[in-house]
């Protein structure tokens, strides 16, 4: 929902900005926290005193969903001027909105396929990566530091990939996006020093920062202020099911192959959705061009 609100608040022309704004700061919380959770687990263990943390967050984000004034009044009124005067079309049900983002439009169900491969990639490394590097030898503390920096490389270049999104268009960044966190996951599981694993955590969180503002972007110029909410809950649908996907079956096929083996075949599945968005989303999709597919 606050995706959903900055995007009520803003333009077409500004999408990848706010959206990237909004993004920037859940996974810098993400890194943060992670740097803290591994300080506190150094010195104290790893439980209680880590979900301490956790707790106090929630309560914190609590308080401020009170504070928030809702955005549905500002829907449709900041528009792109290339839109017209004409009256909005009405919302159609969500079930065809479903359909539309998981096979029946081909950018919007193109973005679902790119999310949820960014959130299976996700499931798979926090399930994974720790135990890789715990039996590669790595202490808790450098751990900590290769998973807090994925996220924080992740958060920060948002800030730059949501705005440069709005001028160059988003299937370009989208399609290299998903590649370079191939390529950094690839790094996971091959990689066998310390300096790989940092430099994986940079790519990943490179690839991640271009893909993770510029697809929300994308469908929101795909569509109509009267069930934009409804695409964006369609493709946080796929996207945030990822997670479960990815977590699984990166726990099935590090069963049967070993974790480094099954952290290839992600980077692998990664890459493949790279070439898939690519040719399927064929004209750019940017500020200046809203509503192509």
């Amino acid at each position: 929902m606050t995706v959903v609100m900055k995007v009520d608040l803003t333009s077409p022309r500004t999408y990848g900005l706010v959206i990237g704004w909004n993004e920037f700061a859940g996974y810098a919380g993400m890194s943060v926290t992670a740097i803290a959770t591994g300080i506190i687990a150094s010195a104290y263990g790893l439980r209680p005193e880590p979900f301490i943390v956790g707790i106090a967050v929630a309560l914190v984000g609590l308080g401020l969903s009170w504070a928030a004034r809702d955005t549905r009044r500002n829907v449709g009124r900041l528009r792109d001027p290339r839109a017209g005067t004409e009256a909005p079309e009405a919302a159609p049900p969500i079930l065809t909105v479903l359909r539309q983002g998981t096979f029946s439009h081909v950018g919007l169900s193109s973005a679902s396929l790119g999310g949820l491969a960014t959130n299976l990639k996700d499931g798979a490394l926090w399930g994974l990566l720790p135990i890789v590097l715990a039996a590669r030898g790595l202490p808790i503390g450098r751990i900590g530091l290769v998973v807090a920096l994925y996220p924080a490389v992740w958060a920060i270049s948002q800030l730059y990939f949501g705005p440069l999104s709005d001028r160059v268009g988003r299937r370009g960044l989208i399609t290299a996006g998903l590649a370079c966190q191939g390529l950094g996951v690839g790094l996971f599981g091959m990689g066998e020093t310390y300096a790989a694993y940092l430099a994986g955590a940079v790519i990943t969180g490179l690839g991640t920062g271009m893909v993770y503002p510029t697809l929300l972007a994308f469908v929101s110029d795909l569509s109509e202020a009267s069930w934009r909410a409804s695409a964006l809950g369609v493709y946080r649908l796929w996207r945030d099911s990822g997670y479960a996907v990815g977590a699984l079956g990166a726990g099935f096929a590090a069963d049967a192959l070993g974790a480094p083996t099954a952290l290839s075949v992600v980077a692998a599945l990664v890459v493949g959705v790279s070439l898939v968005f690519g040719v399927r989303v064929r004209s750019q999709t940017s500020s200046a061009s809203v509503g192509d597919s």
